[in-house]
């Protein structure tokens, strides 16, 4: 448990005057704070207008069109009789503060509002029948909505008009029903853009291919034409591009059969055109992956596949989130390009995002899984973990900060950085141990963590621009977009490198349908470039632009994608199959106490003499423990290589009887076509102090 005080309310870990202000999220606890001058409504009807409910509530700022909520700001004097006002209005459904995240060291995450919304997730505990989850509904004002897909006895709940608390009280005070082992109240954050480009650069397509020149090291791009000797793309793989719009006029995204099964949920429509007002993130990140081959114009790495455009409303919580990765798991989408995370230093995702992603990943493309890709952000920080921070203008972070990027630690989504085309790191590029490759993009210094109305946050340490050259893709046609033209000169960051990653997965997928996500993201690991940079980060001073024993950089992954590569090896699998023939079944049955609050952990072996190579994976474990939510589970190979099997995710189940398997476990996956001569180790980590618990035994099962 996460909270160790003994003044507990009816939530657990949680004291009574917190009960408001401790957001449950994955498996931890999240500090939130009310803001002083916003607040948001959900009308009872739908509004043609906010002057219906402003002249009586406060300033309209702009709609949540999800969740229906209008966002109104006022003076900070004036927040509670405004919600008062509202509540009291016949024409109101529901009211919520506003809130903000607190970051490691308490201070709030710069510009991150949480916004509320009227659902509870709730995971019951196996055995706890429908009629006694009906009878806790009853107790709390709620009514059961909907199961959650692949969970099992986890469902969403609504807060209803007799409920006299907010769904983050209610959420708590779950928590001590020991029926209940997880209980989260749906947040909705801003979605962020992970580059918005400023500098003119070069309008060659570099990073494609190049022959040296001006600004160009050689190799810095993906060897792309050697790749289109064996294949463009084809038709049936489709590339599926979430972002804020798409113009579809444009002629890089015409031709027979080129766009498949469009989505806007921001108007609720399947016509995701730009705003008047908008540069059109998406219609670029679109151009990058899959600009059509016409004659004219540019072309994206995979020009012959289709694009499925998926236009987000612009904020993020669990119902847009399986709407995105649902929508393109019904439509077949081979390929989820995702240039975006949630505008938040420490982000962790809910249970219901992580199984939305994870059912993508699992049952996509009839159960060979959908390549999943997000970009690893713009902040020059790691994707999870701390920095000392200093120096940001008005000190908006300052001393140790965490840092967590929940989409791209997602184990089924492939994290992409960014090089530059000296072959440098990207100074932007954010990093750690959970990138798992790199692509070509601009360079530029990290310049702005936020921006919003009246207020930008710049971040300390690089004045001046860097080296590198830009992306040319797709622009809004006419003066719209980033140009005056219809393509721009000066895309970037890891908003353009996760297309082009995206892109090589649709041509090794159209080199070879028969792979699984898995292999995919295999094959963009083991063919990458090994690409070095041995000069400190200008800003933190760090090195991290070597491999480690495992072939890993945090600066780059496993390296630099090869397109031409990836391409070679999806091929060749198509005529060599790669099928296990028989198993090996390592089992340990000794029984180890897992030490309480230690980071060293116990570990536990398994040895394997055999000397072919690994296909497949599995891993069993059998473990009792009074709070399994303070466990991680890793397994260690023989090479040293470590694999994260289960994260703090488990929340007050007392008893683990899993097996992790490679086709379902990403992360397991690294470990495929390795000696499996060796030890294998099992290391269990007890992170919070209080409660206790065993390994009664494990196997790992390998198919050679």
């Amino acid at each position: 448990m996460n909270l160790n005080t003994s003044n507990l309310a009816a939530s657990v870990g949680v004291p009574t005057n917190s009960l408001g202000i401790i957001l449950q999220r994955g498996g931890e606890e999240l500090i939130l704070e009310k803001v002083s001058d916003r607040f948001t409504v959900r009308p009872q009807q739908q509004l043609s207008s906010p002057e219906q409910l402003e002249l009586n509530i406060g300033k309209w700022q702009r709609r949540i069109p999800q969740a229906n909520l209008e966002v109104f700001t006022v003076e900070a004097s004036q927040l509670d009789a405004a919600m008062t006002n509202a509540r009291n209005s016949k024409n109101v459904a529901f009211a919520s503060h506003v809130y903000q995240i607190k970051s490691s060291n308490g201070q709030n995450s710069p510009s991150t509002f949480v916004h509320v919304d009227d659902q509870i997730t709730i995971q019951f505990a196996l055995g706890v029948d429908s009629s006694k989850i009906k009878a806790i509904a009853a107790a709390f004002s709620l009514v059961v909505d909907k199961p959650v897909v692949g969970l099992n006895n986890t469902f969403v709940l609504l807060v209803s008009k007799d409920a006299t608390e907010n769904p983050i009280k209610i959420a708590n005070r779950l928590q001590s029903q020991p029926e209940v082992l997880a209980a989260e109240p749906n947040i909705i954050i801003r979605t962020e853009p992970h580059y918005k480009p400023r500098d003119p650069l070069y309008s060659e397509q570099w990073y494609l291919n190049h022959n040296n020149g001006r600004e160009l090291a050689a190799g810095s791009h993906i060897a792309i034409e050697k790749a289109w000797d064996i294949t463009r793309g084809l038709r049936s793989v489709v590339v599926a591009v979430v972002d804020d719009s798409f113009d579809l006029n444009h002629p890089d995204f015409q031709g027979n059969g080129k766009i498949v099964a469009p989505l806007n949920l921001k108007d609720n429509n399947f016509l995701p055109l730009p705003d008047s007002s908008e540069t059109s993130h998406g219609t670029a990140c679109a151009g990058v992956a899959v600009a059509e081959e016409n004659g004219t114009g540019i072309a994206g790495v995979a020009p012959r596949c289709a694009l499925m455009p998926i236009r987000t409303t612009g904020d993020l919580d669990d119902d847009s989130i399986e709407k995105i990765f649902d929508w393109a798991v019904e439509k077949g989408a081979s390929v989820i390009s995702c240039s975006w995370g949630a505008a938040a230093v420490y982000f962790p995702l809910s249970i219901r995002q992580r199984a939305a992603i994870s059912r993508a990943a699992t049952q996509g493309r009839n159960g060979k899984g959908c390549v999943i890709l997000f970009a690893a952000g713009n902040a020059n920080r790691p994707i999870n973990g701390s920095v000392n921070e200093k120096n940001w203008v008005k000190n908006v972070l300052k001393g140790n900060t965490k840092w967590l990027s929940g989409f791209a630690v997602h184990p089924d989504a492939i994290a992409v950085s960014a090089s530059t085309s000296f072959g440098k790191k990207a100074a932007y590029s954010n990093w750690g141990t959970n990138i798992s490759v790199c692509a070509p993009s601009n360079n530029a210094p990290p310049g702005m963590w936020f921006q919003t109305t009246g207020y930008i946050y710049t971040q300390p340490g690089i004045a001046v621009s860097l080296p590198g050259l830009g992306v040319l893709t797709a622009d809004q046609l006419g003066a719209a977009g980033y140009d005056q033209e219809d393509f721009t000169k000066d895309f970037g960051g890891t908003s353009s490198a996760t297309p082009v990653v995206a892109g090589v997965a649709a041509l090794i997928l159209s080199a070879n349908p028969d792979l699984t996500a898995l292999q995919v993201r295999k094959i963009l690991q083991d063919t990458a470039d090994k690409i070095v940079d041995p000069d400190p980060d200008p800003q933190l001073g760090m090195k991290a632009g070597t491999y480690d024993n495992n072939g890993h950089s945090q600066w780059f992954g496993y390296g630099k994608v090869n397109a031409w590569k990836s391409v070679q090896a999806a091929q060749q699998l198509r005529v060599t199959g790669a099928v296990a023939v028989k198993e090996i079944i390592g089992r340990n049955n000794n029984q180890v106490a897992i030490p309480d609050n230690n980071r060293q952990g116990i570990k536990s072996t398994n040895i394997i003499t055999d000397t072919n190579f690994v296909r497949d994976i599995q891993v069993t474990v059998d473990i009792t423990h009074d709070f399994l939510g303070d466990l991680e589970i890793y397994l260690i190979s023989p090479n040293n290589q470590t694999c994260l099997l289960q994260s703090r995710t488990l929340g007050r189940r007392q008893k683990l009887q899993q097996t992790y398997e490679a086709r379902l476990h990403p992360m397991l996956s690294q470990l495929l076509n390795m000696p499996a001569r060796g030890r294998w180790t099992l290391w269990i980590i007890d992170y919070v102090e209080q409660d206790k618990g065993t390994l009664n035994s494990w196997e790992l099962k390998l198919g050679i």
